[in-house]
């Protein structure tokens, strides 16, 4: 449910900027999400269609770029991307990992008229 808020949030911004820039309509927003963000696309995209409807927004769809899951290993110093399927240092197999990227969420840019 908290893609509901959060569309509002993305709506809000992209119409914001599509003003500013004098644009007459959004053709497609174009997210940057990490696996972790904790936003699910389809639903962002469903609230998007509702709040919409009859801003320069209407019909505007969502193109997402996801963002790789990077980690340092505590064990062996190194940097490098994980996946949900294979989650341990890709170097050295170690557990120990701290999180460097992976929770971003942020409208990267607009298609308008």
């Amino acid at each position: 449910m908290h893609e509901l808020s959060i569309t509002q949030s993305i709506l809000d911004i992209s119409l914001k900027a599509a003003r500013e820039q004098g644009a007459a309509r959004i053709r497609s927003i174009r997210l940057r999400l990490g696996p972790f963000s904790g936003i699910v696309p389809e639903c962002v995209q469903m609230y998007l269609d509702l709040l919409a409807k009859g801003t320069p927004a209407e019909g505007a769809r969502l193109e997402v770029r996801q963002v790789p899951l990077r980690v340092l290993c505590l064990d062996c110093g190194r940097e490098g991307e994980i996946t949900r399927e294979s989650i341990g240092c890709p170097f050295c197999g170690s557990l120990r990992l701290r999180r460097l990227s992976g929770k971003e969420f942020m409208v990267e840019s607009l298609e308008v008229d």
